[in-house]
């Protein structure tokens, strides 16, 4: 093995071994207040009494805008390394990314038929 190696393994496992250590002594040395009743209560903003109930359902549209943003904003990391690139990959590269973009778009059709886009 190479010292480099060996270094990197050593410092690898002395950092777990610390990190591991604090979390520990954290466990001895924190207070504890695991039965409080005021630790337990709902605070939002200074009010201490919230009106209604604090376990509301959110609507799933919601989760799909956020999962649809996600897909289309892993579109653009993509792209970017290409258009970086474009010269360097060539035609191959410009057909690859007509399929990706394609794939994508398909995605977008899917997305609006299910009518996830569209807010009531």
């Amino acid at each position: 093995m190479s010292a480099e190696l060996i270094l990197a393994s050593a410092i690898f496992v002395a950092i777990g071994l610390i990190l591991a250590g604090v979390f520990v002594l954290t466990r001895f040395i924190g207070p504890r207040n695991e039965n409080s009743q005021l630790k337990n209560n709902v605070y939002e903003s200074g009010i201490t009494n919230p009106i209604g109930t604090t376990n509301i359902r959110f609507s799933v549209k919601f989760y799909l805008v956020a999962i649809s943003f996600l897909l289309f904003d892993v579109e653009v990391i993509f792209m970017f390394p290409w258009a970086v690139n474009v010269v360097e990959l060539g035609v191959a590269g410009l057909y690859k990314m007509f399929i990706f973009m394609g794939l994508l778009f398909i995605g977008l059709i899917y997305i609006y038929k299910k009518k996830a886009l569209s807010w009531d």
